[in-house]
């Protein structure tokens, strides 16, 4: 355990922020997973409602710091271009 007092509170401060980022983390995550599994079954209103969904997401990650800007934008880009190899 730390005995120095600025070590107790970066102890604090990390446990907040880890949990503050795995639901923004999970969050994304999720909703990209949904993303995909609608895209499974076809294209609809739902499923385009979806990938938006998930864009948000992954914009909110990586506002926050949670995600690398470029880590989102990949992973906005797949999902947008499996949306427009369905639309086909």
């Amino acid at each position: 355990m730390a005995n120095k007092k600025s070590a107790i509170k970066r102890i604090r401060q990390n446990a907040r922020r880890h949990v503050r980022n795995n639901y923004f983390n999970a969050r994304a995550r999720t909703l990209v997973k949904k993303a995909r599994s609608s895209m499974d079954i076809g294209v609809s209103d739902d499923t385009r409602a979806s990938v938006i969904e998930a864009i948000s997401a992954l914009d909110k990650a990586a506002q926050k710091g949670i995600l690398h800007p470029n880590n989102a934008s990949r992973r906005k880009g797949r999902l947008m271009r499996r949306l427009a190899q369905l639309d086909k």
